[in-house]
C-alpha cells in the first residue's frame, strides 16, 4: 500500500540536464533519480535476504566505479538482486544545482524501481528518453526513437524502495535516542555472527566468479570482458549488415536472360555482377536495390551490371 501522504506530494525527475525546477519553501517533493546519477545491475546472489546482500555491495562493484565515496543500495524481485551505487554528494549538489533545497525532498527513488514498467520510450529532454531494456531502466538518445512521448510522473505510485541520502538532517527525539541505545548492543553481537557468516559467502562467491571465468576463458577483469563483449557485437552488427544486403540482392526477380554472374566481398564492400541485362533493365535493378537503402556505384556495360557496395 502507498502511503496518502506520498500521494499528495508532487514528485519530480531529477536529472543532469533537467531544467532547474520552481518549488515553494514550504513545499517537499519526491524525488525520481535519473540513470545518469547511480549505477545498476541485476545479479543472482547465493543469499536468501536484502540485508545478507548488502555487505556484499561494495565488492560487486569494483570494477564498475571509479575512485570516490558510494552508497549502495539493493532490493529483491523474484530470485534475482537489483543493486545500485550512488554518490550522496553528486546527488546534493544535483538538486540544489537546479533549485530544490535538499530539505524540501520527502524521498528519493530509483528509477528503476518505479518506471520499470515503461512499455515504450519516455523524452526527459530534447536528447534523452528512459526506456526499459532487458529489465533495466536507462537513457537512449531520442534519435533512436520515432514518436517517443514526454515523461509524464504526476500521477505515477510510488514504491516501497525509497532510500536516504547521507547528509540529510534527520531529527530523533530522546525517546527514540534511548530505544536506539537500548538495542545497540544486541545489535554488535548479531552482526559480529553475521559478518562471519557472510565473509564466508562472499569468498564461496568469489572463488565461483573466478571459476566460471577460467572456464569460460574469461578475461580477469570485468572491464576486460566488457571491451570483449564490444567487439564481439561489433563483429555481429557488420555480419547481419552484410546479410541482409545479401538477401536483398538474392531477392531480385531476375528475367530469364539475366543471371547473377559474381557477389564477392573484399572488406567493406560487396561487389555484384549481373549478365545478360537487355532493353534498359538496368535503371529498374538499380531503382530497387537504392530503394532498399543500399549505397553503391553502378557501371552498365555490353549488358552486364556491374555494382560495388558499400557496407
Amino acid at each position: 500500500m502507498f502511503s496518502k501522504f506520498n500521494k499528495q506530494l508532487e514528485t519530480v525527475f531529477l536529472d543532469l540536464h533537467s531544467k532547474n525546477f520552481t518549488v515553494d519553501e514550504a513545499a517537499k517533493v519526491n524525488v525520481i533519480l535519473s540513470p545518469s546519477l547511480y549505477w545498476v545491475k541485476k545479479i543472482s546472489l547465493p543469499v536468501k535476504n536484502v540485508r545478507e546482500a548488502r555487505t556484499l555491495l561494495p565488492s560487486l562493484f569494483e570494477d564498475t566505479l571509479s575512485d570516490g565515496v558510494y552508497s549502495y543500495s539493493t532490493y529483491k524481485v523474484e530470485d534475482d538482486f537489483y543493486i545500485f551505487a550512488y554518490d550522496d554528494k553528486h546527488i546534493l549538489e544535483t538538486l540544489s544545482a537546479k533549485g530544490i533545497n535538499p530539505a524540501q525532498v520527502a524521498s528519493v527513488y530509483f528509477a528503476q524501481s518505479e518506471l520499470y514498467t515503461l512499455s515504450e520510450a519516455k523524452k526527459i529532454d530534447e536528447q534523452n528518453s528512459v526506456c526499459v531494456r532487458d529489465d533495466i531502466v536507462v537513457l537512449l538518445p531520442n534519435i533512436w526513437f520515432e514518436n517517443s512521448t514526454d515523461l509524464d510522473i504526476s500521477d505515477i505510485e510510488l514504491s516501497k524502495h525509497s532510500l536516504q541520502l547521507k547528509q540529510f538532517t534527520h531529527i530523533v527525539n530522546a525517546k527514540s535516542f534511548t530505544m536506539l541505545v537500548s538495542v545497540f548492543g544486541i545489535l554488535i553481537i548479531l552482526l559480529g555472527v553475521e559478518y562471519f557468516i557472510v565473509n564466508d559467502k562472499l569468498q564461496k562467491t568469489l572463488e565461483s566468479k573466478d571459476e566460471i571465468f577460467v572456464k569460460n576463458g574469461l578475461k580477469p577483469t570485468m572491464m576486460q570482458n566488457t571491451s570483449m563483449l564490444k567487439s564481439y557485437k561489433k563483429t555481429h552488427q557488420k555480419q547481419t549488415q552484410i546479410r541482409e544486403c545479401i538477401g536483398e540482392i538474392l531477392s531480385l526477380k531476375l528475367q530469364n536472360t539475366e543471371r547473377l554472374t559474381s557477389l564477392k566481398l573484399k572488406g567493406d564492400t560487396l561487389s555484384v555482377t549481373i549478365s545478360g541485362i537487355k532493353n534498359a533493365r538496368e535503371k529498374s535493378i538499380v531503382k530497387f536495390l537504392s530503394d532498399k537503402k543500399l549505397y553503391f556505384k553502378p557501371t552498365f556495360q555490353n549488358e552486364t551490371l556491374s555494382m560495388e557496395i558499400d557496407l
